[in-house]
């Protein structure tokens, strides 16, 4: 097991990678991207069985992005994790690359799914963890939903599923940051206590601080401890953009573009903290 020390670092590594990755792109999803570097550290660094040699490995664990705009964090994971060389990251949407904005398994090795559409993400990780399940394998399934996308129907018709079926090889993340792509869920569309939600669905759930990856860990392995018949959620309660305060403040941060100045300010900063040990 890594330390939580190490799991820190970790996630700082994957803000800066993403930065970096959109940074010679000029413009791309950053608050999404920098809200899930904490849950992303976690799983690819203590939770998560898997091998970077073999992406396809039978015995390995799922991952599926739901929010998928947010691939940039997961392409700075799977590089960090040696899937395929950092370098890659610098050729992000660009044309023939093996990286494109959204998550596509055709492409890039690691990623588990394809996403696109917001809202279908839950239905494929719960068709996955129901095969699993059938035949007996002990893979789990993660998956990581936005907050915004917890207004589609179709992610409350997979939480009823999951629950029926009991696909307790299913965990989902919701990344509760608050926003949109327009502006705060409360203006646009409420969704609720979302942990409320999938309790009454008949989900275990867990209500954390999306930016403490100790609370990440810890959910995680209490919930799968006790998950004998039913699925379980984890609700991070983050900002948006977080850990760069600089994003963290931007009223619209959903997409922006991001000049190189800004770019390399944050990243200096980080990598400051990364040093001095105050991640």
């Amino acid at each position: 097991m890594k330390t939580i020390e190490e799991i820190k670092e970790f996630a700082t590594k994957i803000r800066i990678e993403t930065i970096r990755c959109i940074k010679q792109r000029g413009f791309g999803h950053i608050g999404g991207s920098m809200s899930i570097a904490d849950v992303l550290a976690v799983l690819y660094g203590n939770i998560m069985k898997y091998d970077p040699k073999d992406p396809a490995w039978k015995e390995r664990d799922y991952l599926v992005v739901s929010k998928g705009h947010a691939g940039p964090a997961l392409f700075a994971a799977l590089a960090l994790k040696g899937f395929f060389p950092v370098e890659w990251l610098a050729t992000l949407s660009k044309p023939g690359t093996r990286l494109p904005s959204h998550c596509d398994r055709l492409r890039t090795p690691g990623v588990d799914v394809s996403t696109g559409s917001l809202g279908q993400g839950l239905s494929i990780a719960a068709g996955i963890a129901q095969v699993f399940g059938m035949r007996k394998q002990e893979n789990r399934v993660y998956a990581v939903l936005g907050d915004g996308e917890c207004a589609e129907g179709q992610i409350w018709e997979a939480a009823q599923y999951a629950s029926h079926y009991k696909l307790n090889r299913l965990v989902a993340f919701v990344d509760w940051n608050k926003r949109q792509v327009d502006g705060y869920l409360e203006d646009i569309m409420s969704v609720g206590d979302i942990a409320e939600k999938f309790e009454a669905f008949g989900w275990m759930a867990a209500v954390v601080d999306g930016g403490d990856v100790r609370a990440i860990q810890q959910a995680v392995l209490e919930l799968q401890k006790k998950q004998a018949d039913r699925p379980a959620v984890v609700v991070l309660d983050g900002i948006k953009g977080s850990g760069v305060p600089e994003f963290e403040q931007m009223e619209y941060n959903h997409h922006f573009a991001l000049t190189p100045e800004l770019a390399d300010k944050v990243i200096a900063d980080l990598e400051k903290q990364m040093s001095k040990g105050e991640i």
